[in-house]
C-alpha cells in the first residue's frame, strides 16, 4: 500500500492533492530535522505520522493552545513521539557539513572476521 493510499485511509480525506502537499512538506521538515538529503526507511511512518498531524491542524495554524466552551487544548510543535525519533536518526553537523553514508561506502559484515576478533 502506498503512503497516499495509508492517509487516505486514516484521514478519510479524499483530495490526493491535499495530502501529497502535506506528505511533502512533512518529508522536508523531517529531512531538515535529520540533517540528511534522502530518505531513510525508518523514517517513513514519522513523515506519515507527521502528515496525519498536519491534516488535523489545518485552520489551527500559528495556535499553541485554544480554548473553547470550558475546554482547553495545548498543542506541541512537533508531537513527542516524533520528536523523539527524529532525533535518533539525526545526523551530526560538524563545520557545517552533515556526514551522511553514501550507498557505496556501505561496510559489509564478514563472520570470520568478527570471530577473529572475539
Amino acid at each position: 500500500m502506498t503512503d497516499l493510499a495509508m492517509l487516505k485511509k486514516i484521514t478519510g480525506e479524499s483530495d490526493e492533492e491535499l495530502l501529497s502537499l502535506l506528505f511533502t512538506m512533512a518529508e522536508e521538515k523531517v529531512l531538515a530535522l535529520t540533517n540528511r538529503s534522502k530518505m531513510i526507511y525508518p523514517l517513513q511512518f514519522v513523515v506519515r505520522e507527521w502528515t496525519v498531524v498536519a491534516y488535523n491542524r489545518l485552520g489551527m495554524q500559528g495556535e499553541t493552545n485554544r480554548s473553547e466552551g470550558g475546554i482547553s487544548s495545548a498543542f506541541a510543535e512537533i508531537p513527542r513521539d516524533i520528536s523523539e525519533t527524529i532525533k535518533r536518526y539525526r545526523l551530526g553537523r560538524v563545520c557545517g557539513y552533515a556526514h551522511e553514508k553514501k550507498p557505496d561506502e556501505e561496510i559489509l559484515f564478514k563472520e570470520k572476521d568478527s570471530a577473529e576478533k572475539f
